[in-house]
Formats: C-alpha cells, sequence, structure tokens
C-alpha cells in the first residue's frame, strides 16, 4: 500500500473517531433532556481493487423505534385524558363532601332536619325555630354554591379547550417550519438528529392534548394525523378553531373543534375525531360528566323543596297569616283545572276559631268551590271570592294565586281532606299546588307537574318558537328543528313537536302525561342521540315564563333549579310564622269551633317526616327516575359524586402505569446509558489514537525514505 492511502485511511479514521466522540459527548450531555434519543454514527468500511481503504461515514442515526413511540404516545394521551378527569372530579368531590362530613351538602341537611326535630317538639321554643329555618337555608346556600361551582368548572373546562387548541396549533406551525428543515438537511446529507429530537419532544406534548400518530417520510418530513385517520400535518397544515362560550352555564350552546386546510381553505369538523388525550377530557367534563351532577343536584334540591312546602301547605302558623301568596305556577287564567279529592281553606281568628269554611272539590272535568262548580283558573277565583264574602279575597295575576283575609284579627289556613287529599297534579294538593303557604320560595318553577291538559290554551303569542338541535352520540349536529308556539292549545303543539315533517316526529315521541308532564322519548334508532334546546323566544301568558321554564324542557330550566331556593325572608325573620299547627276541621265542624292551637306540633312532626318519607325522583344525570327518601338520595348523591372521583382516580393510576411502562420500554431503546456511552467513547479515543499512530509511522517512513537518497 502507498504512503498517501495509509495516510488516507488515518484521516478517515480520525474523522470518524471524531464525529463518534461528538456523538457520545451529545448523548451525555443531554441525559436528562426530556424526548431526547441518542445518536450513534453508521460506519462503513471504504476498498478499491479489493484493499482496504479506510473507514466512511454513513450518517449519524438518531436511535428510535417508532412502534415503541407510537404505543408511548397512544399512553400519554390515555394518561392526560384520564388525569385531567381525575383532577377536575376530585376538586367537586371535595366541595360536595361525604355522607359523615358534617359540613358538606348531606350533612347540612341532616342538621337542618335534625333542628326541625327538636324545634317539633317543643312548638312554642321560637329559638329552636330559628335554628331551623337557619340551617335549612344553609343547606340551599350550599346547594347553590356548588351549582355554581359545577358552572365554574364547565366553564374553565370551556376555556383550557380554547387554550389547548391553540398550542395545537402552535405545535403544528413548528413542526410545519421543522419539516422543512428536516428536508433540506436531508437532501444535503447533513446531520438532522436535532430536528428530529425537536419533533419528537412536539409530538409528545401534542399527545398530551390529543390522541395521534405520526409518519416520517423519506426525505425526513413528519406527517401527523389524529388515531382515526384525520390529516392534521401532510403536504398542507390545519389550523384549528375554537371560540370559547365564556360561560358555563347551564343550557350553553357550546361551540366545534373546526379546523382550516392551509392549502385549500376547507373546514372540517374535529371534534368527534378527537377521541383521548386533555382536550377530550375536558370535553366529556363540560358535556357530560358535570351536567350529570348538576342534574342530579337540582332534582334533590328541588325535590327536598317540594317535600317541605308538600308539609308547610298542609299545616298552619299561630296564629294564621293574613295573607296566602303563592307561587308563579306559570298558570294562566283561562288554563283548565282539575284533578281529584278534596281540600279546605279556612279564614280562623288569632284564637283560632272558625270564621269561615270554604271545601274544594276536584274531579277531572273541573272542580267545585263549596259546591259551585267551575273549569278555569278563573273560575276558581270567582268561586272562592264568593265563599270568602266579606271574610276576604282571591285574585290571580302573573300566575300567582293571593288570598287575603279583610277582617282584623283572622287570618287563612289550608289542609288536605285526611280520606281523599287533593291532587292537582303530581300528587299535590291545592294549597301545595299553587304554593299558597310555601317554607321554601324559588323565582322559577322548581318541578314540572303542570296539572294542565290537552285540551287548556297554550297562551302564547305569534311568531314565537322554540328550537331544538338533534346530535349524533359523537356530539355532530345532524339538524335544527323550529317549532312555531302559535298554537292555540297545549294538545296543538304537542302534535306539532310530533310532525314527522316538520317536528320531532322522526326522532321520537313527545307526550303529556295525566299530571301535564311534557315528555321527549326518542325512537329506539335515536336513542343515543341528543336532543338540546337551543332557542325559546315563548313567553306564557303574563307570567314572564318560556314554555321550557314552565315545562322543564332543556338543561337550563332543570339544572338551574339548585340556585333558586332559600326560606321564605318573613319566616326567617319572625320563626314564629313557621307553620308547625295544622287545622282540625272535619264534616261537622262550624264557625265558632276551636280549630287551630298554639301548641300543635303535628306542622312541625309533618316537615320533620319529610326526611324519611318516600317521594317520587325524576330521572337525573344517570339517576333512573323512581320513589325514594330525601335521606336516600341525598346519600346516593354524595356517594355518586364520591365514586365518579373514585372511578376517574383509578383509570388515571392505571393509564400513568400504562404510560410508565410504555415510556420506559421506549427510553430502553432510545435512553442515553452512560455506561454504554463510556465504553464507546474509549473505543472512538483508541480508534482516534490508532489513526493517529498510522500518521506518526507514515511520517517515519517518509523521513527513512527521504535519508535514504541522500
Amino acid at each position: 500500500m502507498a504512503l498517501n492511502g495509509i495516510l488516507g485511511n488515518a484521516m478517515s479514521g480520525i474523522q470518524a473517531s471524531q464525529l463518534g466522540m461528538r456523538s457520545v459527548s451529545n448523548n451525555i450531555a443531554n441525559v436528562n433532556t426530556p424526548g431526547y434519543a441518542r445518536t450513534k454514527v453508521d460506519l462503513i468500511a471504504r476498498s478499491a481493487a479489493g484493499m482496504g481503504m479506510g473507514v466512511q461515514v454513513a450518517g449519524i442515526t438518531r436511535v428510535a423505534d417508532v412502534f415503541l413511540q407510537a404505543a408511548s404516545l397512544r399512553a400519554g394521551s390515555d394518561a392526560a385524558k384520564a388525569s385531567t378527569s381525575a383532577a377536575l372530579l376530585d376538586r367537586l368531590q371535595t366541595q360536595f363532601g361525604s355522607t359523615q362530613d358534617a359540613g358538606g351538602l348531606y350533612g347540612r341537611l341532616v342538621r337542618a332536619f335534625e333542628s326541625i326535630g327538636a324545634a317539633a317538639v317543643d312548638p312554642a321554643e321560637r329559638v329552636a325555630r330559628l335554628s331551623a329555618a337557619s340551617d335549612l337555608q344553609s343547606f340551599f346556600d350550599e346547594a347553590s354554591r356548588l351549582s355554581a361551582e359545577v358552572r365554574a368548572l364547565r366553564d374553565e373546562a370551556d376555556r383550557r379547550i380554547g387554550g389547548g387548541v391553540e398550542r395545537v396549533n402552535e405545535i403544528l406551525i413548528e413542526l410545519q417550519s421543522l419539516n422543512t428543515q428536516a428536508q433540506t438537511l436531508n437532501a444535503s446529507g447533513s446531520d438532522s438528529t436535532g430536528v428530529t429530537n425537536r419533533q419528537a419532544e412536539l409530538l409528545d406534548e401534542l399527545s398530551g392534548l390529543m390522541d395521534i400518530r405520526s409518519e416520517v417520510q423519506p426525505d425526513g418530513r413528519l406527517f401527523v394525523r389524529t388515531e382515526n385517520g384525520t390529516a392534521l400535518l401532510d403536504n398542507s397544515r390545519l389550523q384549528l378553531r375554537y371560540i370559547p362560550a365564556g360561560t358555563g352555564a347551564y343550557g350553553a350552546d357550546y361551540g366545534r373543534i373546526t379546523a382550516v386546510v392551509s392549502s385549500s381553505g376547507a373546514t372540517v369538523d374535529l371534534t368527534s375525531s378527537i377521541r383521548s388525550g386533555e382536550l377530550r377530557a375536558l370535553m366529556d367534563m363540560r358535556d357530560n360528566e358535570l351536567p350529570a351532577i348538576a342534574a342530579q343536584l337540582a332534582e334533590f334540591t328541588a325535590g327536598t323543596s317540594d317535600a317541605l312546602n308538600a308539609a308547610h301547605n298542609n299545616s298552619s302558623s299561630y296564629p294564621p297569616p293574613a295573607a296566602m301568596n303563592g307561587r308563579n305556577t306559570g298558570l294562566i287564567a283561562n288554563d283548565l283545572l282539575g284533578g281529584s279529592g278534596s281540600a279546605t281553606l279556612a279564614v280562623v281568628t288569632h284564637g283560632g276559631e272558625l270564621v269561615n269554611r270554604i271545601d274544594l272539590e276536584f274531579t277531572a272535568g273541573g272542580f267545585t268551590v263549596n259546591g259551585n262548580a267551575g273549569t278555569t283558573v278563573n273560575d276558581l277565583v270567582t268561586q272562592l271570592n264568593a265563599a270568602l264574602g266579606g271574610d276576604g279575597t282571591a285574585s290571580f295575576s302573573g300566575g300567582r294565586l293571593v288570598i287575603n283575609a279583610t277582617a282584623p284579627g283572622t287570618g287563612l289556613a289550608a289542609v288536605q281532606d285526611e280520606s281523599s287529599p287533593s291532587d292537582l297534579g303530581g300528587g299535590r294538593g291545592f294549597a301545595h299546588f299553587f304554593g299558597l303557604n310555601d317554607i321554601i320560595t324559588s323565582a322559577r318553577p322548581s318541578f314540572f307537574d303542570t296539572g294542565l291538559g290537552a285540551g287548556t290554551p297554550l297562551g302564547t303569542s305569534a311568531g314565537q318558537d322554540m328550537t331544538f338541535r338533534v346530535s349524533t352520540p359523537d356530539g355532530r349536529s345532524t339538524t335544527e328543528i323550529t317549532i312555531p308556539a302559535d298554537q292555540a292549545t297545549l294538545g296543538d303543539f304537542v302534535n306539532a313537536l310530533n310532525n314527522p315533517a316538520t317536528g320531532m316526529g322522526g326522532f321520537g315521541t313527545w307526550s303529556l302525561n295525566g299530571d301535564g308532564a311534557l315528555n321527549f322519548t326518542p325512537s329506539t334508532a335515536y336513542a343515543s342521540y341528543n336532543f338540546d334546546l337551543i332557542g325559546d323566544t315563548t313567553s306564557r301568558g303574563d307570567t314572564g315564563l318560556a314554555l321550557s321554564q314552565v315545562f322543564g324542557i332543556g338543561d337550563a330550566a332543570r339544572m338551574s333549579r339548585s340556585e333558586a331556593f332559600s326560606v321564605r325572608n318573613d319566616l326567617r325573620s319572625n320563626s314564629s310564622a313557621i307553620a308547625f299547627s295544622r287545622l282540625d276541621i272535619g264534616a261537622g265542624t262550624v264557625p265558632g269551633d276551636l280549630v287551630l292551637t298554639e301548641g300543635d306540633g303535628r306542622g312541625g312532626q309533618a316537615l320533620y317526616d319529610a326526611f324519611s318519607a318516600s317521594r317520587r325522583f325524576d330521572g337525573a344525570g344517570g339517576f333512573a327516575g323512581g320513589t325514594a327518601s330525601l335521606q336516600e338520595y341525598g346519600a346516593r348523591l354524595a356517594g355518586d359524586v364520591g365514586s365518579r372521583a373514585a372511578r376517574a382516580e383509578r383509570a388515571a393510576e392505571s393509564a400513568l402505569s400504562v404510560k410508565e411502562a410504555a415510556d420506559r420500554k421506549r427510553m430502553d431503546v432510545e435512553g442515553v446509558n452512560m455506561d454504554e456511552e463510556l465504553a464507546n467513547m474509549i473505543l472512538y479515543q483508541q480508534a482516534y489514537n490508532a489513526a493517529a499512530r498510522m500518521i506518526q509511522a507514515s511520517k517515519e517512513m517518509t523521513d527513512v525514505l527521504l535519508n535514504m537518497g541522500r
């Protein structure tokens, strides 16, 4: 071999060793850098005419396994989704507390009923009543606070979705820029491992936001898709768009995550393509988990209010109140009124003596007041005024029935017939249905058994309507349906809702039950679809209430109930006005008889019994409708919130374990092993020294040859 060949071999060895030592140094320097994959120098032997001509550097390779990387990305998405859900549910569960937590919602309800029970033992003791009113208010205040917390979490989730979408766009923009750099470096044969490492780091971050898979192209570019194949970055890039609603209100119309293709300008809906990662967790929490908890809370709070009002309306304070101001029922004066059973309204002196009694009897076709028949709410007012004579007056406006005792020193009380109690809808008696003596008040309807039949006037005006959106199980909107609400009767409106061409008849059936509740049952083919009320311009008569509020249609009408309840102001300031007594009145009771006494505690006992008495609850948030006591439902609610948080925590622990295992396998291949790198460093140093000795030997041989010629 010629001396030039020896020098060439030696120089190639020195250059290869230098690159090798540089690669090892870079690996050691980045041993703790997240997302860094070690590099190695690929060497091949050079030869000519069968003779070795040294070594050639084929390239610097980033050591990675695409399959392990894909598994790590999937595990990262699942772990981010589970961890995000667990964190939000844990925060909410801490707010609700357990059944053993005296400061939690359930604990406050227990304390309120304990106070009621203590007050019922001695009805004349006002301090105990004041404590009962205060503890009840504490319970409803806590329910309102929890509902507001749910809304705040929904708003937070929505805003975080907006922030996550912005970060996805930033990552895709940087990846697109890196693709250009990688393509240029690979075309020139330069080292592109730095670009590739940054691509891997961005992919890891992106997988935490949404589920993705990547494909490395021969020219070094990286194409990114969602797991279901929607291209995020290839020859063009998607620009994601999302505008947060800025509210967590129930019934809020949240938008979709859309994307614009940079090359064509076409818009695609990405919401259903995002199936894992933090974004999916936030959407699921905002749209499913949190609304379910809100629905359960609202049903529980409304049930508690209704149970207390049922007992309070069948009782009376001593002395009786001079006025009965009913709730806003959503009814109008010409509504048809019917039901079953009997009740009695009495005018009573402050000493408890009967002044006047009005007997009401209800049937499916109407009612009688002291034997005089009527069919509408306006008829009821007319007949009550006739029966009261000079002892009182009745009026109805804005959905409220108001009855006043006019004679000084008199008041009003109502009681159900024991053998055949009145029922105007949902088992609610005359006073309870109109809210004449409610202990718990609300600015909006708390139950939706309206007592109305198909023949009653709808009470709306021309041009008013309701709009529904039908969405697939994954949230994609299929159609929006607007129903005109200017029909003559409630039955006509139900028919319009069920119209298969212009209504919702193609998706299910609306029906009006015997209690006047309006319900929608989707057909089998659409059982998993979502039906959301997104617009309501209706107003029923002079009530100020929309049809959706009267009939409980949509999330806003049902879920927001938790924030509307409070103990009546006059009862909190004057606890003696709480109804702890009850009328003693029978068929033979006549004016002048003693019908109300101060020491009677039956009303207080009825309030206390409401805690353990079974009542009907509507289905809400995964809870099937049925009968349960307040005690049972409250414990179930607290347990369900805790169970959701516990399941989410277990899911997060499992997902994190899978992620750690996937990352460990990946690091076994990609990670820097200090022992291995030090061994490589010694190897390259020895190779360098060997090449240097060859150069030294070549120099010495050259010197000898030159000296031989002298």
